[in-house]
């Protein structure tokens, strides 16, 4: 599986599941004939039908003093019989994979959820004897205080963020009120510094409290974006949004200002859901941008 070094911290994805020929329901408006038309996506990120690739995965980050596990994916036994059907009461190896890459789950000292959806949060427990227990009982889970707060506090938020009250009540049920039960979160603001190598980087629009991951070490850089984008088309197009943004037009602000910023530096851009190299720069392309393997 992929892996980078940024300075003295390593980076390693864990793949579990594979999202290809799915993610134009995800992203309406790149429908197979619109994403044939960017050809750099080809064939890392999309196949010579405009069918573009992605996954649902984790990273493991090892930094010299701390273990950190970021987005912990959809996790197995899981009742999304409601919300995805095909997503309900996986059988995975996850854990096993997490495992050989140096990352067994009792020595993970930190779990890091970029926001709440049901795909970052699902290995945050496991089933025992019919209870929901940490999976990682010796970490710290850092949750996003805002993030928590419009998950879990009334008013609820309705269906027009992408998830119905219902349907996130579940994630909650089972993914994360039981840390908070156990006394492992850690409620933290959108810029905490987790360790010297590792910080938090607002991300709003697709949740209220989104965030992405900022490394840096020895005068390297990476950033794993999480979900403010999706798939590298929204490079090509970051007026193009996921059905699951509950700001649309603050996510496409978002992906703007974060591409310029990023455009034509050695800052490695990691993105959460991508396919192939998963791994780029960013660079300019005209009046949008790309992503350059």
């Amino acid at each position: 599986m992929p892996r980078w070094t940024i300075g003295t911290v390593e980076i390693e994805t864990i793949i579990e599941t594979d999202l290809t020929g799915i993610l134009d329901v995800v992203i309406p408006e790149a429908n197979h004939a619109a994403v044939k038309q960017i050809r750099w996506l080809m064939p890392h990120f999309a196949d010579a039908n405009g069918v573009m690739s992605g996954y649902i995965q984790a990273f493991a980050i090892r930094t010299p003093t701390r273990r950190i596990v970021v987005d912990t994916c959809l996790g197995n036994d899981k009742d999304r019989d409601s919300v995805l059907p095909a997503w309900s009461r996986l059988q995975t190896n996850f854990l096993e994979r997490l495992a050989a890459a140096g990352f067994p789950a009792d020595e993970v000292d930190s779990v890091l959820c970029t926001h709440m959806h049901l795909d970052h949060v699902g290995w945050n427990t496991r089933l025992v004897n019919g209870r929901w227990v940490p999976t990682f009982p010796n970490a710290r889970y850092l949750f996003g205080r805002i993030e928590f707060d419009h998950w879990t506090k009334p008013p609820a938020s309705g269906a027009s963020d992408g998830m119905s009250t219902e349907a996130q009540a579940l994630v909650n049920a089972d993914s994360i009120l039981p840390i908070v039960d156990a006394g492992l979160a850690t409620f933290v603001d959108t810029d905490h510094r987790v360790c010297d190598e590792i910080s938090l980087m607002p991300s709003f629009g697709h949740t209220p409290g989104h965030v992405s991951v900022r490394i840096a070490s020895n005068g390297a850089s990476a950033v794993i974006s999480g979900d403010f984008i999706h798939h590298p088309c929204q490079m090509a197009h970051p007026e193009w949004g996921s059905v699951a943004d509950s700001d649309g037009p603050q996510a496409v602000q978002t992906r703007k200002r974060i591409f310029a910023e990023l455009a034509g530096t050695p800052t490695l851009f990691i993105g959460t859901h991508f396919g192939g190299p998963t791994a780029g720069l960013i660079v300019r392309d005209g009046a949008a941008f790309r992503l350059q393997v």
